[in-house]
């Protein structure tokens, strides 16, 4: 584990210090957002700082990477990349509202957020960032409650979880097209089943790491898969 520049940890300081955390609270609870932030806000910095870490020692520099779903949880990630390593990074979330508070976070650095959907990315990248987003409980409240093990016997639909299922494998085709191999996957434990899976239908030998690291945001850990190897 390589650890980061100081003028890196000082930028990421100062995109934490920036952050509105009364607005991003209304975006990602429904209620007791300032207790959240509250309580998430120095561990998703460290956290966040020990896993760039350990990204920082799987790319190399000058590379390309896409990040699915990005936001105040891949913030340490991106600055991490950019400034440490000179990558070229592209950040996709589709909730308007958080693009526009982490990019006035992040004005100045080398890096900016899109409201766009991210298999619109143009190119291949040797890195692709996918956590939490094909579990998502809020796009696919029957799978994402399957995923984490708390599906209801009782009220569980399978007609909208063959709905949700189909359009997380779109997603996640979607997505994972655009890895160079051999690549690099950054995802949750909980969606290595839809990677591992894509790799198996497309012919594609890859790894999945044996560690695994917590994060801050939500508590499913995050690993690495090798693509391509």
């Amino acid at each position: 584990m390589t650890q980061l520049q100081p003028a890196t940890l000082h930028a990421i300081a100062r995109i934490f210090d920036s952050l509105d955390y009364a607005a991003l609270g209304a975006i990602y609870c429904h209620e007791g957002g300032d207790a959240f932030w509250a309580e998430r806000r120095e561990p998703c910095r460290t956290l966040g700082i020990t896993l760039a870490e350990v990204l920082r020692g799987r790319l190399a520099p000058n590379g390309r990477s896409l990040y699915v779903g990005a936001g105040v949880a891949e913030l340490p990630m991106l600055a991490m990349e950019t400034l440490d390593l000179h990558r070229t990074v592209e950040a996709y979330n589709l909730r308007a509202d958080e693009v526009s508070l982490l990019n006035q976070a992040c004005a100045g650095l080398p890096f900016e957020f899109r409201a766009r959907d991210a298999r619109e990315a143009a190119g291949t990248f040797d890195h692709i960032w996918i956590v939490s987003v094909l579990n998502d409980p809020e796009c696919f409240p029957e799978l994402g409650a399957l995923s984490s093990g708390h599906a209801n016997p009782v009220t569980f639909d399978p007609d909208v979880f063959a709905v949700e299922r189909q359009a997380v494998f779109t997603v996640a085709a979607g997505c994972l097209e655009k890895v160079a191999r051999p690549g690099l996957v950054t995802t949750s434990i909980e969606e290595i089943p839809w990677i591992t899976d894509w790799c198996e239908r497309q012919g594609i030998p890859c790894v999945v790491e044996d560690e695994d690291y917590p994060t801050a945001i939500v508590t499913d850990p995050v690993c690495f898969i090798r693509i391509g190897a």
